[in-house]
């Protein structure tokens, strides 16, 4: 039975999602005509569930991952008995949602369906068993961004490391961008890597359109939801909430901040108060590295990457932190670093075009594509990448008795894991 069956919303039978294919097709007039790696393609090899069957019964629930959707949904570990394959189950009990919130489930499950890019985190297999909403998505073996820093490197990633997340995100800001989205919620939580190394954006329920009424617009005025746990993330323009709006160019600060935050291991202006976090924003100060560019912004262009500038992979450019400070400690879950390390020409060149305080000299998704700080990533593979993971190990199927096997059909919510269950390995709000 599909989404939109179901009792819990309307008595009215609704065909099975025959929507998608519409979308398919209003998608293509945004893709450029020299655009063919945007054809719509979904994940390779294990990230693959497009052939699994929409059948509780056939889904053994393991450990739990996390809570989301304002504590509605339970995301647990699952395996699909008849091919072994492992998955992650989003379960949320549609008749303890508002309204609002089942226009939001409805509109995210909408967008999942119609975006189709490998390097975004979207569903193909949605089904409700009673009045529970069962999203399914390939599991993300090593997490996300945000937890390999937390739990792996406190002090930040290698540059090598961080083009190749960047460089995914790029290629999914770009698809969407080109599509006439926003996503508005980049940030580390949001960056997950599968253990086949394939990159992926999620957070597609911070997606806004730019469409009004076959027209796309260049601006828009909404502020986010739940905008005020991205604060660090989101751009002056978009805070500031004025007469001239904002774009996707917001979505390119969003990535500065994270660059920022996957270099040093601490998100920029998280220690501050909301408020002085705004001014610093409004009033142009940015989040930049430790040590100092060896080169004025605007140099870069005609300069050659040195050997020595590049990021070995080992860790020696790691940054440690970035030079907006409070003075409020730092959060005990990120500890800080000793003291600055050198980044190479490009990453510093990088962060700089993307925090621009004015949207219209940020470069474009595509244009950042081109950057020479990515050079490095055609060089590599993602079997060379993972290695650089290293002491990062990928989720595996626990030997604990599992939650269910098989599920019984309830309208009930999932019950809630014990105090010494998994700790969260993305952002599932």
């Amino acid at each position: 039975m599909s989404f939109l069956d179901c009792s819990c919303i309307s008595h009215a039978q609704v065909q099975p999602m025959d929507i998608e294919e519409r979308y398919e097709d209003i998608s293509h007039q945004f893709l450029s005509c020299d655009g063919s790696e945007y054809t719509l393609q979904g994940p390779a090899g294990g990230d693959d569930i497009t052939g699994l069957s929409a059948e509780p019964a056939h889904y053994q629930l393991l450990s739990e991952l996390g809570r989301g959707f304002n504590n509605l949904s339970q995301v647990n570990m699952a395996r699909h008995i008849p091919t072994g394959q492992l998955v992650a189950v989003k379960q949320t009990n549609l008749d303890d949602c508002t309204e609002e919130e089942l226009l939001q489930l409805m509109n995210e499950v909408l967008l999942s369906r119609l975006f189709r890019h490998p390097n975004l985190l979207t569903s193909r297999l949605v089904f409700s068993s009673c009045c529970q909403l069962w999203v399914l998505t390939p599991l993300m073996a090593y997490g996300s961004a945000d937890t390999l820093l937390r739990t792996y490197f406190p002090d930040g990633m290698s540059e090598s490391l961080i083009a190749y997340l960047l460089y995914g995100v790029l290629k999914a800001l770009e698809y969407l961008h080109r599509m006439g989205y926003i996503h508005r919620g980049v940030k580390a939580s949001h960056i997950l890597l599968s253990g086949e190394g394939r990159v992926y954006l999620s957070g597609l329920h911070s997606v806004y359109s730019m469409m009004r009424e076959g027209k796309r617009m260049r601006t828009v005025f909404d502020m986010p939801h739940h905008s005020p746990a991205l604060l660090p993330w989101l751009s002056p323009e978009l805070l500031r909430q004025d007469l001239h709006g904002y774009g996707v160019k917001s979505d390119i600060y969003s990535l500065g901040i994270v660059a920022c935050e996957l270099v040093s291991g601490r998100v920029p202006f998280q220690d501050m108060p909301p408020t002085q976090m705004l001014l610093q924003k409004l009033r142009g100060s940015h989040c930049c590295l430790l040590d100092v560019a060896p080169f004025p912004l605007g140099e870069l262009g005609g300069l050659k990457v040195s050997r020595s500038g590049v990021d070995s992979g080992i860790g020696e450019s790691v940054a440690t932190g970035s030079l907006t400070h409070s003075t409020t400690a730092p959060p005990t879950d990120r500890p800080q670093s000793p003291g600055p390390k050198n980044h190479s020409a490009t990453l510093h060149n990088l962060v700089q075009l993307c925090l621009q305080q004015q949207p219209e000299r940020r470069p474009s998704a595509s244009e950042l594509l081109t950057h020479a700080f990515f050079k490095q990533v055609k060089r590599h593979t993602s079997d060379s990448f993972l290695s650089l993971m290293y002491p990062a190990v990928p989720l595996a199927s626990p030997e604990d008795p599992p939650v269910s096997s098989p599920p019984t059909p309830s309208c009930h919510t999932p019950a809630s894991a014990t105090a010494d269950s998994t700790e969260a390995v993305w952002d599932f709000s």
